[in-house]
């Protein structure tokens, strides 16, 4: 395993992020929604972990994120950040905590920092959420923006296909990053956009842009854990690289192990007391 210059490091920072960003290294990212996954990622070197309200999906098997709650949230972040020592976790607002009032986004944000102890938090939009991220901000919390397919705002959408394809919706995005970096934001998620518009704004803005489905030339990746584990195997978008198929392995353990029992094999007396 290579070590890159950032595995040394005590605990990652925005202002590392943004240092990484300044010298070309690429900056790893993905989901953690439980202490024992989230200390296994930790430990790989990961530089940030994204408590997502993926969980939604992934963790509680709902068909959107917009279900999961802010304490489901935060109940979340605390099992990460209680296993995690070097990564910088950031933690999702969920839908409908932050969105049309900028009062109730602070609240909220505050909650997930002093409950759960993570570091950070994201959210998704531009112009339309701008009063909640300068508020959100102005509290000292940091910020990661999400332009692009936006998950929250499926049914406004009322598909998962890739965004920005038009040129009216690329120049908005856009627009959208730059407000984003000048707002104060850290760093910003882009999702599902074609590669070509993903590197103009990653070369268009100073802080760091991390990419899911938004091509090669932008800062960093992040991808779901299972996903890419392959523990949800129905989903396999073209920007997902699968890294292991942790469903088969699974399955063919527990198969094992319901077979040890049913024979008696398990225990046996060398795992008897």
């Amino acid at each position: 395993m290579s070590v890159h210059s950032s595995a040394n490091i005590k605990r990652i920072t925005t202002h590392i992020l943004q240092e990484m960003k300044n010298r070309g290294e690429k900056i790893s990212m993905l989901t953690a929604y439980d202490y024992s996954m989230a200390r296994i990622v930790d430990d790989a070197g990961m530089d940030i972990i994204l408590v997502g309200d993926s969980a939604s999906n992934v963790m509680a098997g709902h068909e959107t994120t917009l279900p999961i709650t802010l304490d489901q949230m935060i109940y979340h972040a605390s099992a990460v950040v209680r296993a995690v020592k070097r990564a910088l976790v950031v933690v999702d607002i969920p839908f409908g905590s932050y969105q049309g009032n900028s009062t109730e986004a602070l609240r909220s944000a505050i909650r997930i920092m002093k409950e759960s102890g993570a570091h950070s938090v994201k959210v998704e939009g531009g112009s339309e959420i701008k009063e909640s991220v300068i508020r959100i901000l102005s509290a000292g919390v940091p910020v990661m923006g999400h332009l692009g397919l936006t998950p929250q705002s499926i049914y406004k959408f009322g598909t998962y296909t890739v965004r920005a394809k038009e040129e009216s919706e690329a120049k908005k995005l856009l627009e959208d990053a730059m407000l984003l970096e000048a707002c104060g934001c850290f760093a910003i998620v882009l999702e599902k956009i074609p590669a070509s518009l993903a590197k103009k704004v990653a070369e268009s803005v100073t802080i760091p842009v991390i990419g899911i489905g938004a091509g090669g030339e932008v800062d960093g990746q992040v991808l779901v854990m299972h996903d890419m584990l392959g523990i949800t195997q129905e989903f396999k978008p073209r920007f997902l690289r699968q890294y292991a198929d942790l469903e088969d392995i699974m399955k063919k353990a527990f198969v094992q192990y319901i077979e040890d029992v049913k024979n008696k094999d398990f225990p046996n007396e060398s795992e008897s007391y």
